[in-house]
């Protein structure tokens, strides 16, 4: 075998990269000085990459557990994720870096720190102090099996049920083990023979903390005392038991079992339960037993002083309920209430007035942890209503298929989204305050507004208010009440592409400026809307049908349909000669069944009332032909200064003036070259010349390139397979349909793969040939065999003739040429600065006559800056495709700087970003890396390995924008953003909210004077002299490890020398003394007061009987 040198590898890297240099600075060179005037300003220091906040929710969920006190939620999930909630806008993310899942989490009830358990069998303290909580100790179970803990309020004593049935002891300060064990065949009864399997609950009674209260799941539970260390009272039933809850006297518990009941029972009577309670049980006659219902999983018994107490519960309806949804039930002295959820219950908590379980609990809110919603009930109002929840938990309420994000946007548009998607608020929610309140919000350094939109496969698109690093609904669109729904499966018509979620959106294309929106869905639809104030209502649904083709010869098409293959300059095709399809298909099918000229998506033909926010514009479908049906779409814009919007796909190019309703341009992607064409190409059959493209793509699913991030992350039917670089493709089976449900057509896979699709679309103002001297209109159009062609668009004048004359288009001659499929393409000016795509601002639309007569008289298409340049004044091309960048001089089309991003990988997602006053070039790579280009010169500024493109979902939704700010799917539940930015992530700690704050803790229960002084309430415990080493000596090593944590004294010692680590160290010593002086300090106080109230007593006892004889007494 052949030795590997990794010497030699990291020589050639360095050779590469030094040739590489070398033949960029000669290109640089050769240029000529007006391309090295533009002094460009971002440097490496300016970049540096970090995650900053991840919204959504919890994919997962597995445990859940709230702080009383501080008023914080935590989230465990199953993929070792903790999510901290406290008052809208304070969220945080924490990782558990073995990914085990979640068993359990317990608050150090306002002490800013958090336990928990996890399947690996492990524990963690985190420190919640800090913004980023991080884990200050561990310790790792190697011979048992953690299934339960419990923390009691202000103890540091973490008791440990394991799945043998023993109860292990953890110091939470030092996070070691106590020697004192409590072993389950001391527990149970000498006499039995079984094991009485896992510990599934521990508490001690509220009222003596030296009972502890040990479930275990055969159905025996056991009062244990701590201090004589043996089983006071042992209570046995048939049934597993799945929970306990105590009665806040601590003389009466509750179980929940697995056959859907309910026992009560006294502490001190074992031998039967006072009470069997089947919540769902259909009562038989004859006083039989009801039948079983379903199990408990969890039951909680919480106390009202004015009222009845509270028995809530999850699970335990009666098995013949099939199809029943999961069910939260609160029983209150006579009502039985029964919640519906719509997920399946995950965990659920009582939240109450107090801490101390010796106290009438006077609960007020129950939180329900479904599998994908969080749920807030109100106990206090009738009907049990819920809470608006103020989290962005929403974001999967439909799966994600696409999403962009916007930096700097128009500062008048969140307002404008947010006043007509205040319309859409459900009513009906608790009048009550969101109880989860703990915690500050950050210092907001940022003063631009961001917005992210998602588009989402039943066809709804949600815009989201994104600035400084929280995250809001705005509004919601919904797509699909536009088409006709089929009622069941069999009256649907047989012409869709897709099985299932036939509106998923796929591209969305939006201006901010004019607030025009166009959307492709997965049925080869695109729907373009404008945004209104006011309410309408659309008698007829403007509609178009296009007929996209990819070999004229081999079909018939109507004539006028399309464009000749060169047309000479001045001549498009005629408007006026295209014949939209009537409003109703009506060629739904050929004589012989060949399904022809009939869309996917059957229209509306009733008015549509439409309310405030988008409106439709024109709806366009691609149509079958002649049995084929149309291909997805690939790439998509709009251009509300030219009233035009263009989209492509495998088969070609349509372009449509959506102000006049018309196509203007439908042409076959070979037909796009005319005589120009450099690839050999044989109708239906695979190309077999050597492609220079670096990625083509298994087009079975109609999609293509990596602009193409549009596919729902559950349904793996819409995903497209990655388009691996010809050279990188393993031995892929071609008829692998993992990704596809599509409906397979007669043109073969090999024959689609070898379609050259439309990958890249951008409007501009710019020379379209060599010889231009000035600026003009056009569109550039980029393929997935890394071609870029221009377009030439003739423009009538605006105002009245905008909407009378033609938009004549032609091509332009104009090829370049880069390696790999074509993602992005930007524009510069002389001085370097970006020139945005013209734009029309925002106006309404349905204005008075006479205001709208004005508006076309004054209404000339706003060009870009560019069009006022000097004629002598040149422009640059960013290209950016999937292996290299390259910037291009106009109008004279020379390469003056070219990057080859990746050699052996490919990109998937490329942007031109402003960022400190200043542009450049953002690629995300299939191999994880990210890197930054500067612009013009293309420069590497960043290169920073970040994620392994684990999945479809990341590479479809992964963006970049402006101001160093980015964002990708991370699970189907949950964005991730990161910056790339150094000024942000220096800013990041500011903006981070806090989740703890300085609260005092409510003070215990008065014990009234008789209880005080005979004895009777709550007794405490100096568990210290039970369980610490001078008492219970030391625990075996070999039963855990202790681990400390990176953010424990163990890593300030670490990371803090001389004089800052021992100032931390003696800040943390003074902290624990001053809590241990206020502890004394109260002790102290009460110990005082009871001295004071005793002496008066006795006072008024002695002034009474004073004057008394000792008989009359």
């Amino acid at each position: 075998m052949r030795k590997f040198n990794i010497r030699k590898v990291l020589d050639g890297l360095t050779a590469v990269s030094a040739v590489a240099s070398a033949s960029s600075a000669a290109q640089q060179q050769q240029a000529g000085n007006r391309e090295t005037e533009i002094q460009e300003t971002l440097q490496s220091e300016h970049f540096q990459l970090c995650k900053t906040v991840r919204h959504g929710f919890p994919y997962q969920p597995s445990a859940l557990a709230f702080d009383p006190v501080q008023k914080i939620l935590a989230i465990g999930t199953q993929t070792g994720a903790l999510r901290l909630f406290g008052r809208p806008g304070v969220e945080c993310y924490c990782q558990h870096d073995s990914g085990a899942a979640v068993l359990q989490l317990q608050f150090l009830i306002n002490e800013g720190a958090l336990v928990s358990a996890l399947a690996d069998d492990t524990l963690h303290l985190w420190n919640l102090r800090q913004k980023r909580p991080a884990i200050l100790h561990s310790l790792k179970f190697n011979r048992e099996r953690i299934t339960f803990c419990h923390l009691p309020f202000q103890s540091k004593w973490l008791y440990v049920g394991t799945e043998r049935g023993n109860i292990h002891i953890v110091n939470v300060e030092s996070f070691t083990l106590s020697g004192y064990v409590i072993m389950w065949n001391k527990a149970i009864e000498l006499s039995s023979k079984s094991h009485p399997g896992p510990v599934v609950h521990i508490s001690d009674n509220p009222m003596d903390e030296g009972k502890l209260l040990i479930g275990f799941e055969s159905g025996t539970v056991v009062l244990w005392d701590l201090k004589s260390k043996k089983a006071d009272y042992r209570y046995t039933h048939d049934e597993a038991i799945h929970s306990v809850a105590w009665h806040h006297e601590g003389k009466q518990f509750i179980c929940s079992h697995s056959d859907g009941t309910l026992t009560i029972w006294n502490v001190k009577s074992p031998t039967k339960p006072f009470q069997t309670i089947t919540p769902h049980g259909k009562q038989l006659k004859d006083g039989k037993k009801p039948e079983p219902c379903k199990p408990i999983l969890k039951v909680e018994y919480k106390t009202t002083r004015a009222g009845e107490p509270f028995i809530i519960l999850s699970g335990g309806l009666s098995y013949d309920t099939v199809g029943r949804r999961p069910c939260l039930t609160v029983m209150h002295g006579k009502s039985t209430a029964v919640l519906e959820m719509d997920y399946s219950i995950v965990d659920f908590l009582t939240l109450c007035e107090t801490p101390y379980p010796n106290d009438f609990q006077e609960p007020y809110a129950v939180v329900v942890l479904l599998e994908k919603d969080l749920v807030l009930i109100d106990l206090a109002q009738n009907g049990y209503p819920i809470f608006e929840n103020p989290y962005p938990l929403t974001i999967h309420e439909s799966p994600v298929t696409c999403c962009e994000y916007f930096a700097d946007c128009p500062v008048d548009l969140i307002p404008a989204l947010y006043s007509v998607g205040a319309r859409q608020k459900r009513q009906g929610y608790s009048k009550k305050e969101w109880p989860i309140s703990g915690g500050n919000w950050g210092v907001i350094t940022q003063s631009y507004s961001e917005i992210i939109i998602t588009g989402h496969a039943d066809g709804s698109i949600k815009f989201w208010d994104a600035s400084a690093i929280t995250l809001q609904v705005l509004y919601k669109l919904k797509t699909a009440k536009v088409f006709e729904k089929s009622r069941n499966k069999d009256d649907r018509p047989n012409t869709d592409i897709v099985d299932e979620d036939p509106y998923a959106i796929q591209i969305i294309s939006w201006c901010p400026e004019s607030r025009m929106l166009c959307i492709a869905g997965v049925s080869a639809h695109v729907i373009i809307y404008r945004f209104s104030k006011q309410e309408v209502t659309t008698e007829v649904i403007p509609m178009l049908e296009v007929r996209l083709l990819y070999e004229i010869n081999d079909v018939e098409t109507p004539d006028g349909e399309q464009v000749p293959p060169v047309p000479t300059p001045g001549t498009g095709s005629n408007p006026q000669s295209i014949v939209p399809q009537s409003h109703p298909s009506t060629s739904s099918s050929s004589s012989d069944g060949i399904r022809d000229n009939v869309p996917c998506l059957k229209v509306k033909n009733s008015p549509l009332k439409q309310s405030p926010g988008y409106q439709i514009e024109l709806v366009i479908q691609l149509v079958w032909v002649s049995g084929e049906p149309p291909q997805q779409i690939t790439s998509l814009a709009i251009n509300s200064a030219y009233g035009l919007v263009v989209f492509g796909n495998c088969n070609g190019i349509a372009m449509v003036d959506y102000l006049q309703k018309t196509v203007l341009l439908n042409l076959g992607t070979i037909e796009l070259y005319g005589s120009n064409d450099p690839y050999r190409r044989e109708p239906r059959s695979p190309r077999k010349t050597r492609q220079p493209s670096g990625g083509l793509c298994d087009i079975n699913e109609g999609t293509v390139v990596p602009e193409d991030r549009c596919k729902s992350p559950t349904s793996a039917k819409m995903s497209r397979k990655l388009s691996l670089p010809t050279e990188l493709k393993p031995d892929l089976d071609v008829k692998d349909n993992s990704f596809s449900r599509s409906r397979s057509s007669s043109v073969t896979s090999i024959d689609k793969e070898s379609r050259e699709a439309i990958s890249a679309l951008h409007f501009c103002e710019t020379f379209t040939r060599k010889a231009d001297t000035s600026p003009s209109p056009c569109l550039w159009v980029g393929t997935t065999l890394g071609t870029v062609l221009v377009i030439v668009l003739n423009l009538p004048p605006g105002g009245e003739q905008r909407l009378l004359q033609p938009v004549i288009v032609s091509p332009s001659g104009t090829i370049l040429r880069l390696k790999g499929a074509i993602l992005r393409m930007a524009f510069l000016d002389t001085t370097g600065s970006l020139v945005p795509p013209a734009h029309e601002p925002w106006r309404e639309h349905y204005e008075d006559k006479d205001e709208k007569e004005k508006v076309k008289k004054r209404r000339p298409v706003s060009v870009s800056p560019s069009s006022s340049q000097e004629i002598s004044e040149n422009q640059y091309a960013v290209i950016c495709s999937e292996k290299q960048a390259k910037v291009i001089s106009l109008p004279s089309q020379n390469c003056i700087y070219k990057q080859n991003i990746t050699e052996t990988s490919f990109v998937l997602r490329g942007d031109i970003v402003s960022l400190n006053n200043s542009i450049c070039l953002a690629c995300f790579c299939a191999n994880g890396h990210i890197m930054t280009f500067s612009l013009p010169s293309l420069r590497p500024l960043l290169d920073v390995y970040y994620l392994p493109l684990t999945n479809m979902r990341i590479a479809r939704t992964f963006c970049f924008t402006n101001n160093g700010q980015a964002l990708y799917l991370v699970s189907p539940t949950e964005i991730q953003r990161l910056t790339y930015s150094q000024e942000t992530c220096e800013n990041l700690q500011e903006m981070l909210g806090e989740l703890f704050t300085l609260v005092e803790t409510p003070e215990a229960p008065n014990r009234g004077f008789f209880k005080g002084l005979f004895g009777g309430g709550a007794q405490s415990l100096d568990r210290e002299e039970l369980f610490g080493e001078s008492a219970s000596g030391k625990a075996s090593r070999s039963l855990a490890q202790h681990i400390p944590g990176p953010g424990g004294i163990e890593g300030v010692k670490g990371a803090a020398s001389g004089v800052v680590g021992e100032l931390a160290r003696a800040r943390l010593a003074l902290d624990e003394r001053g809590q241990k002086l206020g502890e004394l300090e109260e002790k102290t106080a009460a110990m005082l007061y009871s001295a004071d109230s005793f002496s008066k007593h006795a006072h008024e006892m002695m002034l009474k009987y004073k004057d008394k004889k000792w008989y009359q007494f």
